[in-house]
């Protein structure tokens, strides 16, 4: 279980880290994305942020502190439950499995940190 959590963990800091440069950069699919549910552009440079804050946080806590990847883990998963809120609010639904997928990955991220952190 560990493993499938770790390759988890690995693929939640990849896919931020990405997605997090496709925000800073306007990639066309973020700003249409952005624009169906309603999210202001002059605010993806700070969603871009917090994303990428949450990769970094992720791999300090795979590489030395634990208990800060459980903090990154758990804003990467308030940062993704409000992705999901958005979709829900705008009714855009045909393409919610993304940020689902983002939500999903970043829980396993956080089951991951609690098991190293306590020593599971």
């Amino acid at each position: 279980m560990m493993t499938a959590l770790f390759i988890a963990t690995i693929v939640s800091i990849g896919a931020n880290a990405f997605i997090a440069l496709a925000d800073y950069v306007e990639a066309e699919l973020v700003l249409k994305n952005s624009a169906e549910v309603r999210v202001p552009v002059n605010v993806l440079p700070c969603l871009a942020s917090l994303k990428l804050a949450g990769a970094v946080g992720l791999v300090i806590g795979v590489a030395a502190v634990p208990w800060f990847g459980v903090a990154a883990g758990v804003g990467l998963v308030l940062f993704f439950i409000g992705a999901v809120a958005a979709h829900v609010r705008a009714r855009v639904f045909y393409n919610i499995a993304f940020p689902g997928l983002y939500l999903l990955l970043a829980v396993a991220s956080t089951a991951y940190m609690v098991q190293k952190a306590v020593g599971a």
